[in-house]
């Protein structure tokens, strides 16, 4: 006795069908799949999706921000207290450490309300 070995676990469908299934998968499916998971990269959580305002922030909100951690968002409070409030978003390139390109990455994340 020999035993036959099994390829294919799935019953056997005509060919024409198994390709319109694959054909439905990699047209339908998988482009949908794949904007999905790039507009969840893209799109911001729904916890950050609101701008920070600087002059009221708490540093944990400042650290929220990217390329921002503890050091830094102690430093744009110390200049915010020095300055009695920032006027002027670009103002916070004068916190050591945030250069142009890292500004270039905060300002759609950030906001600026007067002091009261």
């Amino acid at each position: 006795m020999t035993l036959k070995k099994r390829t294919l676990l799935l019953p056997r469908l005509p060919q024409a069908l198994l390709i319109a299934l694959s054909c439905l998968l990699v047209g339908v499916v998988l482009p949908a799949a794949l904007h999905a998971e790039k507009a969840a990269k893209e799109a911001p959580s729904s916890a950050s999706s609101a701008k920070i305002d600087l002059n009221h922030a708490s540093p944990e909100q400042l650290e929220s921000l990217p390329g921002i951690g503890p050091s830094k968002a102690a430093a744009i409070i110390s200049l915010r207290q020095r300055l009695k409030g920032f006027n002027r978003i670009e103002q916070l390139l004068r916190v050591k450490g945030i250069g142009r390109k890292t500004f270039r990455r905060l300002r759609e994340h950030i906001a600026l309300r007067p002091m009261k």
